[in-house]
């Protein structure tokens, strides 16, 4: 299991990173919600364990942050709140499951476990085309053993052109496929997404694999 750890606590990180690693938990510890934010798609984390109340991003914002993203892996809170209105509060932001602090550590690696056993964890979805490898486990794109990483709409997008490589995917259909119904998404959206995509493919391989039709949409060779 591997598990990216959000927790401010310097003494508290550093122990429960220790306690999960003696019971064979791959664990990643960031400091603060934007460093958390920052490696979440480093790695294909099975759960996040996000501290309620860090600075510069809180753990309850950083949830509804990747959600938002449509990041769909698991999400589990710690805190001190303990209010009904809290739990149901830190739930509807995203989060998978609560653990009200202090907590016993069995607690939480049954919790764990069971978040890990549910139906929607991480696996591990390869799709190669050419020299290409689409990596859903890590959102990443690889090419000849170098990797990049994408995010949530960046892969989307690129994954429904791979899978229907060859055929023009009109703007309208890529924008309901990948922002559904939104009400702010604007076409400008995809423009820049595909441009950020293209250059991250380009500095990967020095290919430009997505192809445009002037007015009308996109495809990939």
């Amino acid at each position: 299991m591997k598990v990216l750890l959000a927790e401010d606590d310097k003494n508290l990180g550093r122990l429960l990173s220790m306690l999960l690693k003696k019971q064979n938990i791959d664990v990643t510890w960031a400091e603060d919600g934007e460093a958390a934010y920052q490696q979440v798609y480093n790695d294909g984390y099975d759960v996040l364990v996000l501290d309620w109340m860090m600075p510069k991003l809180s753990g309850v914002d950083l949830a509804k942050r990747l959600r938002d993203e449509e990041y769909e892996g698991k999400i589990l809170l710690l805190t001190a709140k303990d209010t009904i209105s809290d739990k149901v509060m830190g739930l509807n932001m995203g989060a998978d499951d609560y653990l009200v602090k202090p907590f016993d550590m069995a607690e939480l690696v049954a919790r764990l476990n069971a978040l890990c056993r549910r139906h929607g964890t991480y696996a591990s979805s390869q799709l190669s085309f050419g020299e290409y490898i689409l990596d859903s486990s890590t959102y990443s794109l690889i090419y000849r053993g170098m990797r990049v990483e994408l995010r949530p709409r960046e892969f989307k997008i690129l994954e429904l052109l791979v899978v229907n490589k060859g055929q023009i995917i009109p703007r309208n259909v890529l924008l309901d496929r990948v922002w559904g119904l939104e009400n702010d998404v604007t076409e400008n959206n995809l423009d820049v997404h595909i441009r950020l995509l293209r250059k991250k493919i380009t500095g990967l391989s020095g290919e430009e694999i997505i192809k445009t039709v002037r007015g009308v949409g996109y495809y990939v060779e």
